[in-house]
């Protein structure tokens, strides 16, 4: 998938009219995880993703330990919008990676994330994946 592709699967995700309001909120999401990931993770998530996303989650400072809250704050915060949008935007923006990275590179995001962030992961887990 590439660059186009990917922020238009997040555009109609979200419902955005605009391909900007749809790249403000993959940056948000994944700069975000990035900074919670260890570098080894976020790299290994970020590898199958077109180039100019995949700088989101390799360009943070990793590492950075903030609970499920704390995240959404902090895409809150980036992309301008409440909480509860930015648990929704984290969430599609999670199925549009799965649609791209491996399976297994989704599980040990997962598996180093700690309970509280098993929000983030209940549309793939609904979803079957």
């Amino acid at each position: 998938m590439n660059y186009k592709e990917f922020i238009g699967q997040v555009q109609h995700r979200l419902e955005y009219a605009q391909f900007g309001q749809a790249v403000r909120a993959t940056r948000a999401v994944l700069t975000t995880l990035g900074e919670r990931l260890q570098e080894g993770e976020a790299t290994d998530l970020a590898s199958p993703l077109p180039m100019e996303v995949d700088r989101y989650l390799t360009e943070a400072e990793h590492g950075q330990r903030f609970d499920y809250q704390e995240f959404l704050d902090r895409v809150a915060e980036r992309e301008n919008i409440d909480r509860a949008d930015a648990n929704y935007h984290a969430q599609q923006l999670l199925v549009v990676i799965s649609e791209v990275v491996p399976a297994g590179n989704l599980e040990k995001v997962d598996d180093q994330l700690p309970d509280d962030f098993d929000p983030l992961f209940e549309l793939l887990e609904a979803a079957g994946e």
